[in-house]
């Protein structure tokens, strides 16, 4: 039955045989390599779509219960390690880039809550929402998968927890320091209309913004699939280059895509030998160390702050890659 699950609901393997047989109808042969990359990129585009909306829409409906106001009530109420863990787990039903989180990260910490608490969320809201867990399952199977959620959550609260013990509330910016948090308004209940045409509004927001990430993600993938040659990824990425890591992790950073864009082209490299604990740290350094957010983070955060951000980030994800790189007979 998982099986099952695994290859025909998550992965869409009757999508993939279909997409080749209407392609051979049509008298291409996909079998050579620009048939073999529409294939992939035509595959990859309509299964990703599929999934991305179910996802939005359900986590959406979920998130419609979890407005700003009330993630701040909730937070409130935990202290210490605990508060972190709270911290980091509502970022996994949060939005799906950085660059939509620290809108919220600026809330929160102007309300008043503890820079570390703050720091988890931020940190885990793009690296390990729900739609990454089901995305990734639906390629690297349920362990990969899991086990990235995990190790994703561990960085956010152990990043939030060393912020927090460094105390540096002064490396917030003063406009958010000085933020008048007193006023409480109560978040009216909604209805389960309302909620179903919230989650609808936000497919529709998100889809929007996310397609062109996901056509260009899908089109590297194809590319890296059927054009460059598996000797260079396993040269640069592979087990003969013990700083595959660190490079995937560096080359990750400049980028701007969610996890729904990044997914593909990891697809696509581990598919050519590239070591999967240096396919995450990629992964990671995407979704969470873009250079676009940590501009957006600049204007919240001080200097100092921003590059001890950046550095227990890049610590944590380059500690992840090796992690994954030694077990990796474990996962696949």
């Amino acid at each position: 039955m998982w099986d099952f699950i695994q290859t025909q609901i998550l992965g869409m393997k009757w999508l993939n045989i279909l997409i080749g047989e209407l392609l051979s109808a049509l008298g291409l042969d996909i079998d050579s390599r620009i048939g073999s990359g529409i294939h992939f990129f035509i595959y990859d585009v309509i299964k990703i779509t599929i999934l991305l909306c179910l996802l939005i829409f359900v986590i959406s409906y979920i998130q419609s219960f979890f407005p700003p106001e009330r993630s701040r009530k909730i937070m409130g109420r935990f202290r210490g390690i605990g508060a972190n863990i709270v911290g980091a787990l509502l970022g996994t039903v949060t939005p799906f880039c950085s660059c939509s989180s620290i809108p919220i990260f600026m809330g929160f910490t102007s309300a008043g809550l503890p820079l570390g608490v703050t720091f988890s969320f931020l940190i885990s809201s793009p690296m390990v929402d729900l739609g990454s867990l089901v995305l990734l399952m639906s390629i690297f199977g349920a362990r990969i998968a899991i086990v990235y959620v995990v190790m994703g959550l561990m960085i956010a609260v152990a990043g939030g927890t060393l912020i927090e013990r460094l105390h540096m509330e002064d490396q917030v910016a003063d406009f958010i320091r000085n933020a008048n948090s007193s006023v409480d308004i109560e978040t009216p209940s909604l209805t389960v209309k309302e909620r179903l045409i919230y989650a609808k509004d936000q497919v529709v927001s998100t889809f929007k913004k996310v397609f062109p990430y996901i056509l260009i993600g899908v089109g590297i993938g194809a590319v890296i699939h059927n054009w460059i040659p598996e000797s260079w990824i396993r040269t640069v990425l592979g087990g003969r280059n013990p700083f595959g890591v660190i490079l995937a992790t560096i080359l990750g950073i400049p980028m701007y895509a969610d996890i729904f864009g990044v997914i593909p082209i990891a697809e696509a490299l581990l598919s050519k030998g590239a070591l999967l604990g240096t396919i995450l740290s990629f992964m990671m350094a995407v979704t969470t160390l873009s250079l676009p957010s940590l501009i957006m983070l600049k204007k919240a955060i001080k200097p100092k702050l921003l590059g001890i951000f950046i550095i227990i980030c890049t610590v944590g994800i380059i500690i992840v890659g090796y992690g994954f790189n030694v077990f990796q007979y474990l996962f696949i």
